[in-house]
């Protein structure tokens, strides 16, 4: 079966993104010395998860109200509410607010200052 094992951020302004996603997820990023790219190291190798990467965008901002033309990466947190407060404060915004996944847990989209959703889950089996 093929699973992911990367994805990429595109963004603006780089440092801006750099700065929102390290402060809401702690996520580190590190300069690739082929050009405009930076690597996403997500947490630690030996537990689940992906790196991805960061570069410009090569093209319009995502519009509001615009349909999700690309793939959206949801990104596991301890708390959901939280998180999304700290996006917020960020300069994020929401998309989707928090809802229910039945059996599964909390699932919000929000969008980062750029305009790219991407959703946040908190694990909780008693979400209904």
């Amino acid at each position: 079966m093929a699973r992911a094992v990367h994805f990429e951020i595109h963004a603006s302004d780089p440092h801006k993104a750099i700065a929102f996603y390290s402060g809401l997820f702690g996520w580190t990023f590190n300069k690739w010395e082929g050009g405009d790219y930076w690597m996403i190291h997500t947490g630690p190798d030996d537990q689940p998860g992906i790196n991805g990467g960061l570069m410009p965008r090569r093209g319009d901002v995502p519009q509001a109200m615009a349909a999700v033309n690309a793939f959206v990466i949801t990104v596991d947190v301890d708390n959901i509410d939280a998180s999304v407060e700290r996006g917020k404060a960020a300069g994020g915004s929401i998309a989707l607010p928090k809802m229910p996944v039945p059996g599964i847990g909390w699932l919000a989209y929000l969008k980062d200052p750029d305009g790219n959703i991407f959703g946040m889950m908190q694990a909780d089996t008693a979400a209904a």
